[in-house]
C-alpha cells in the first residue's frame, strides 16, 4: 500500500454525498417480523453492549464475540445516508439485538475523504470503550461540521492540501472544530494530536477501504454485511427495515 496516499481535502467542501449510496426508499415503511428473542446472557451478569473489541480487520465489535448472528456496517463519517441509519437504528440495534447476546454489531469505517479520515480517527483514538458513543456524536453533529468546512476559505484548503502526509489532519481538524469537539468529549488534546499524526492509523484506515471494496467490491455506503455475506437492499423500505428484517430472518423470530 502507498504511505502517502493521500484523500483530497477539496473534496469535503462538496455536499459529501459522492459514493454514498443510500440504498433504499428512506421514506417507505415496510414490515418488519417481530417476536421474542431468547437471551445468552452476558458474564458475571453483564450488559452485551458494554463488551467492545477491536477486530483483526480493523472495525469495533459490540456484543457477544460468539454472538450466532452478525453484523457488519460498513459507514462513512460523513454520509448524510450512514447519519440517519446510525440515527434511526442504533438505538434498536443495541438495545433489542446486541443486549440479546444473539447478534454482535461491528462498524468499520469506510473513508471517502479528508473529513470522514479525520473524523474517523477522532472516533478512535480513545479506544474500544468509546468508540461507538464517539461516532454517534459525530454523526449527530455532522451538519454543524460540514457547515465548518463548506465556511472554510478555498485557499486555506489548498494550504492544507499542500502540506506533507499526516500533517493534514490536525489542521483539518482545526478547520472542523473537531479537536474542541473532541477535547468536550473526554479525548484530550495532547492524545488526539497524537492519533491525527499516526501514520500507521491513518494507513490502516486507507486499507480497511480497500479491503471493503477489493473483497466485498463496495461502492457506497453504509453497506452492510450480515454473516459475512453482503445484504443486497432492494430499495422496498427504509435501510433499517430492510436491514432488521433479514437480521430476524438470520434469528429465526
Amino acid at each position: 500500500m502507498n504511505k502517502n496516499f493521500a484523500i483530497s481535502l477539496l473534496a469535503a467542501t462538496t455536499f459529501f454525498l459522492a459514493g454514498c449510496d443510500k440504498g433504499a426508499d428512506s421514506n417507505a415503511a415496510a414490515p418488519v417480523p417481530s417476536g421474542p428473542i431468547e437471551p445468552i446472557a452476558a458474564p458475571n451478569g453483564g450488559d452485551w453492549t458494554q463488551v467492545v473489541t477491536q477486530t483483526a480487520e480493523g472495525g469495533f465489535l459490540m456484543g457477544n464475540p460468539d454472538a450466532p448472528v452478525k453484523l457488519v456496517e460498513f459507514g462513512s463519517m460523513t454520509c448524510p445516508h450512514c447519519r440517519e441509519f446510525d440515527e434511526a437504528a442504533m438505538k434498536s440495534i443495541t438495545d433489542t439485538y446486541v443486549k440479546s447476546g444473539r447478534v454482535s454489531f461491528e462498524f468499520r469505517n469506510f473513508v471517502r475523504d479528508g473529513l470522514d479520515l479525520t473524523a474517523s480517527v477522532v472516533a478512535r483514538c480513545n479506544g474500544p470503550a468509546s468508540f461507538f458513543g464517539l461516532t454517534g456524536q459525530l454523526f449527530a453533529d455532522q451538519p454543524q461540521i460540514f457547515e465548518k468546512i463548506q465556511a472554510a476559505d478555498p485557499a486555506q484548503l489548498n494550504a492544507i492540501e499542500a502540506l506533507p502526509g499526516a500533517q493534514k489532519l490536525p489542521r483539518f481538524a482545526e478547520l472542523a472544530g473537531l479537536k474542541q469537539w473532541a477535547a468536550m468529549r473526554g479525548v484530550p488534546s495532547s492524545k488526539l494530536d497524537q492519533c491525527l499524526a499516526d501514520q500507521g492509523q491513518i494507513d490502516r484506515l486507507v486499507q480497511m477501504q480497500s479491503d471493503a471494496t477489493s473483497t466485498y467490491e463496495l461502492s457506497g455506503t453504509p453497506s452492510f454485511l450480515l454473516n459475512g455475506e453482503v445484504l443486497e437492499l432492494t430499495g422496498g423500505g427504509t435501510i433499517w427495515s430492510q436491514v432488521e428484517t433479514k437480521l430476524r430472518e438470520a434469528l429465526g423470530s
